[in-house]
């Protein structure tokens, strides 16, 4: 592990992602975080604040090239924690999947699930044994809990990263310990953003430290894990 540690937010350019660079900038961590595109976000405001603490990267993890190019400006580097932030869903949150367009369809599964799996596949050589690599997923990607129906598209893209993410780990030297290396699939609840709306009942700033004090304590235990905020543990 490096003196100062480093975590890579890919997806920080605003909400969550944007939101956990700063706590860990608060928490004497240095961050890496990827935007999309070329133009000026929360996270250039950030690293102005945190002079030398905040490199920006561009990607675009729908496209692999982006994702390739990264892993090698990278190369060499170690990363205590990896952490991949995408989410989006349908124009109709609450369309049904027999319904959805499949354009529409391709592109939620694309963002929630094929990007951040390719990223974490590309990265995870450069986080060591006691570290970390997590996804925001959700407590709709749970599939024992889904007990309304509503929003199927949107759970159906969180079940399929959580597998994702599963499917990392049994692969990972070790199987279950994945190498040394915790993964986390983070549900950090409904929350105040651009997609959970202005009735979700908690602001980043009431969940967000909880999120980063369970990542933090994720590490301690190798393995997958699917966590809320509060470090419980989520059903599959």
């Amino acid at each position: 592990m490096s003196l100062t540690p480093h975590i890579l937010i890919a997806g920080a350019s605003r909400g969550l992602g944007l939101a956990l660079a700063a706590e860990f900038l608060a928490r004497d961590w240095n961050v890496i975080g990827t935007v999309r595109g070329g133009g000026r976000t929360g996270l250039h405001a950030l690293a102005d604040r945190h002079p030398g603490r905040v490199e920006i990267e561009a990607l675009d993890l729908t496209d692999p090239a982006q994702i390739a190019a990264l892993a090698t400006r990278l190369a060499g580097r170690t990363l205590d924690m990896l952490f991949v932030n995408a989410g989006t869903t349908t124009q109709d949150p609450q369309v049904r999947m027999a319904d959805v367009a499949d354009d529409e369809f391709a592109r939620v599964m694309a963002t929630n699930v094929l990007g951040p799996i390719r990223v974490i596949e590309t990265l995870a050589p450069l986080v060591p044994a006691g570290g970390l690599i997590g996804a925001m997923s959700s407590g709709q990607g749970s599939i024992a809990n889904n007990e309304n129906g509503r929003g199927e598209i949107y759970r159906s893209s969180k079940a399929a990263l959580n597998m994702g993410l599963r499917s990392v780990a049994a692969r990972a030297a070790g199987g279950e310990g994945s190498g040394g290396r915790a993964i986390v699939a983070m549900a950090p609840g409904w929350i105040r953003t651009d997609l959970g709306g202005e009735s979700a009942p908690f602001t980043m700033e009431e969940a967000i430290p909880m999120v980063a004090d369970t990542l933090l304590a994720a590490r301690a235990t190798p393995g997958i894990h699917y966590l809320d905020r509060f470090g419980a543990t989520v059903p599959w």
